[in-house]
């Protein structure tokens, strides 16, 4: 999951620029009892106050989100060459509110599309014969309601802690994909529709996603491993798709199911297929790059030093895909056409707590759990 960047819509229109000299002495009233000022910056219709705080970050980006709203104006706190700076971005949230139909339809399709690989993919079931007996897609239940439970367990636990900090979240977005994609969707996404307050509220809702998913990902793995079937392996078979171990999923394997003799595999169940991309898509989403859930958390701990991490990720991306899988590439690219650059906070100088800085730790150490360095192969 990732979160789509807030629209900078100014509001209202930003002033020409003759126009923004006297709205600049304006804003400079609203910040002087907030920053004892001793330097400004003016670029591109923006403003920067330079000085020292007279209260904590956040109760000044409290205050001053009130005081700079009318002007269409929004602060953003950050720490640069010993001074604190105040910079009055012409950035507002947007005030027209999501079609909560818009979530129910994809979500819908989304359902009917995970039904369909489940039926088609895993029961084998051709999908002519679907199209003529719409009701064998009941044999697609176990892997559709299992993947889509972990989704939305997933973007329920960002939305919810979003909603606890007072974010300007959207419910989340399902992306149905038909087959011949392989699970029936891309997964989903929800939408900030203004900045984030600090790096407490970023942090809190970037890992509540892939933790909650985690939560019910794990025992259904366990519920579909036991009713998973240890069996011979067939060279004559002409097509068999591989899912590639991750450090947790070959562990929770040789817990429940114990050694695999040699030359057999494991046929699993519906379930544990859901499971198992259910940690997939935690260990993407935790890869420190960018706009995704780990790319959040990197912001979190590490504020504006974030993009080297973030370059250091997309760069892991691709060596996976030069000596691993070819596929890392194209998420390579993908991650490239999302952004490695992360949108800052308002106030970015407020660090995280002991507390919340050992879970971020924590997050890094299950992407080393739960990324397979070959997710897919097909023999």
């Amino acid at each position: 999951m990732r979160f789509r960047r807030f629209w900078r819509r100014p509001l209202p229109e930003v002033p020409a620029w003759e126009e923004f000299l006297p709205l600049e002495g304006l804003l400079r009233a609203q910040v002087e009892d907030v920053l004892v000022i001793h330097d400004r910056q003016v670029s591109d219709r923006a403003v920067a106050f330079g000085g020292e705080l007279t209260m904590a970050p956040r109760r000044a980006v409290a205050l001053l989100r009130d005081r700079l709203r009318p002007f269409g104006y929004t602060p953003f706190l950050r720490r640069d060459r010993g001074k604190t700076w105040v910079q009055a971005l012409p950035l507002a949230q947007v005030t027209t509110e999501p079609n909560p139909l818009v979530n129910l339809l994809l979500f819908a399709a989304t359902v009917f599309t995970t039904l369909l690989a489940g039926a088609h993919y895993l029961a084998e079931i051709p999908l002519a014969e679907l199209a003529r007996q719409p009701s064998r897609l009941v044999a697609g239940v176990p892997f559709s309601l299992s993947l889509l439970a972990i989704l939305l367990a997933h973007e329920l636990g960002h939305y919810t802690l979003g909603r606890r900090h007072g974010l300007p979240i959207t419910l989340p977005y399902f992306i149905p994909v038909p087959p011949p994609f392989l699970v029936g969707t891309m997964g989903a996404f929800i939408k900030l529709r203004g900045p984030i307050r600090d790096r407490e509220s970023l942090f809190d809702m970037a890992v509540a996603g892939p933790l909650a998913g985690l939560v019910l990902a794990v025992p259904l793995f366990i519920v579909g491993l036991r009713l998973s079937e240890i069996v011979p392996l067939d060279p004559s078979e002409e097509v068999s798709i591989v899912l590639g171990p991750s450090l947790a999923s070959w562990w929770l394997v040789q817990t429940v199911l114990g050694p695999i003799p040699a030359g057999h595999g494991v046929d699993l169940h519906p379930t544990a297929v859901a499971a198992w991309f259910g940690f997939f898509v935690a260990a993407l989403n935790l890869l420190p790059v960018g706009q995704l859930d780990g790319g959040h958390l990197a912001y979190a701990l590490l504020g504006r030093r974030h993009r080297l991490i973030s370059q250091i990720g997309f760069a892991l991306v691709l060596l996976l895909g030069l000596f691993f899988w070819p596929g890392w590439i194209v998420w390579g690219v993908l991650l490239l056409a999302i952004g490695l650059q992360h949108t800052p906070t308002m106030d970015d100088i407020t660090p995280l707590d002991p507390s919340r800085r050992l879970l971020g730790y924590f997050a890094l150490v299950l992407l080393l759990l739960l990324l397979p360095p070959v997710p897919l192969v097909v023999r």
